[in-house]
């Protein structure tokens, strides 16, 4: 207990410090390079919490909240004074929480989760990379979902709007269990939400066993490297541009209608709901859509995602006819160019297995620092 009227320094190399905040707020943050609750101006700090004390704000101020999210700091990049101090108002039993003395940097956080009591989170170290990279992709699905459920595991997320993107209606799991686990809550929540897929995410360590028992039953199962390098620049960044999405549009349609097996109306309507699902992901994290053009023609594009300190790249590609350019270089360089300039000191990305874009990102400097598994089957 920290006596009445007494505050102590926060050592900068500490435990991990936690702040509960709003979706919204976290996202204007994300926009402004920092957190400044009201707090910080009405009393001069920022609100925040050890490990082991979190759920008493959670508890006080925003009781069976289960929307939140919750940030995960690196008190080594904090660059304003952190003192231990009774609560505001104190506590009743007696318990200091740590106080920032101005706003808190977005660069400072190195994971973003659900606060989902009493779900405990797994809170990454900051030189964690794997188990970073693990709660960037656990963290995205549950945060843009529109209807979220505890399942063994993990959680549920659907979004009925976009019915025929997996990445929208799954399970994620980040806990292990077995096939007859995976195979029975996919059939519960997918049959009651209408899934034309059975989709699950394996995230956990060592899911490999469960995916090939899944796969014997009839799943198809993807496996998926999780590639990470340290933020930094690349030469040839400058030649590619950052736009708004909507110019985008056109050569994600074409690459859609070129690879999906489907045609006809059903092949308007996905590749409709595939382009219609990608605004959703800068309401929760700062988006960035990169692209090099050949004339007016956007030829390749890709996206970066960024989240505090860490950021991941999505949906690399080049028009066929433009390939062997250089032009994927120039769109990953500028955005490790962008994740740079916003602080970032992680960038990750998921590449499939069996494809040769694993390669490429690795002579990139991306390495493997772990596996993942993504399995479905039609429902019925």
């Amino acid at each position: 207990m920290v006596p009445h009227g007494w505050a102590r320094i926060v050592a900068v190399t500490g435990d991990l410090l936690l702040h509960l905040i709003e979706p919204g707020q976290w996202r204007s943050a994300l926009d402004d390079g920092a957190v400044r609750p009201p707090s910080l101006d009405s009393v001069g700090f920022v609100h925040l919490s050890t490990t082991d004390q979190v759920h008493l704000p959670a508890r006080t101020l925003y009781p069976g909240r289960r929307d939140l999210l919750l940030l995960v700091i690196d008190p080594a990049r904090l660059t304003d004074p952190v003192r231990v101090e009774e609560g505001v108002p104190a506590d009743p039993g007696g318990r200091a929480f740590p106080h920032l003395y101005g706003p808190l940097p977005v660069r400072s956080v190195v994971a973003v989760l659900p606060y989902r009591p009493p779900v405990a989170p797994a809170l990454p170290a900051p030189d964690d990379v794997l188990g970073r990279t693990v709660a960037f992709y656990a963290s995205l699905p549950v945060r843009r979902a529109v209807g979220t459920g505890d399942v063994p595991g993990g959680v549920a997320v659907l979004d009925p709007d976009f019915a025929h993107s997996r990445d929208n209606n799954r399970l994620v799991l980040t806990q292990p269990v077995d096939a007859d686990t995976v195979e029975s809550a996919a059939t519960d929540v997918g049959g009651n939400a209408g899934w034309p897929s059975l989709t699950a995410a394996l995230l956990w360590p060592g899911a490999d066993a469960v995916a090939g028992e899944l796969a014997r039953r009839g799943w198809a199962a993807e496996e998926l490297l999780l590639m990470a390098r340290a933020a930094g620049r690349l030469p040839g960044g400058e030649r590619a541009e950052v736009v708004d999405q909507r110019e985008v549009h056109d050569l994600w349609e074409r690459s859609w209608r070129a690879d999906l097996p489907e045609s006809g109306p059903r092949l308007d309507q996905l590749v409709a709901q595939l382009i219609g699902r990608e605004r959703l992901n800068d309401r929760i994290v700062a988006v960035r859509d990169v692209v090099v053009r050949e004339g007016e023609r956007v030829v390749a594009a890709g996206q970066l995602r960024i989240d505090g300190a860490t950021a991941a790249v999505e949906s690399v590609m080049t028009d066929p006819a433009a390939r062997g350019r250089g032009h994927g270089d120039a769109v990953l360089a500028r955005c490790l160019d962008l994740a740079t300039e916003a602080g970032c000191d992680l960038v990750v990305l998921e590449a499939a297995a069996d494809d040769w874009p694993r390669e490429w990102y690795a002579r990139h400097g991306f390495e493997t620092v772990g596996r993942s598994w993504f399995v479905s089957r039609p429902a019925g």
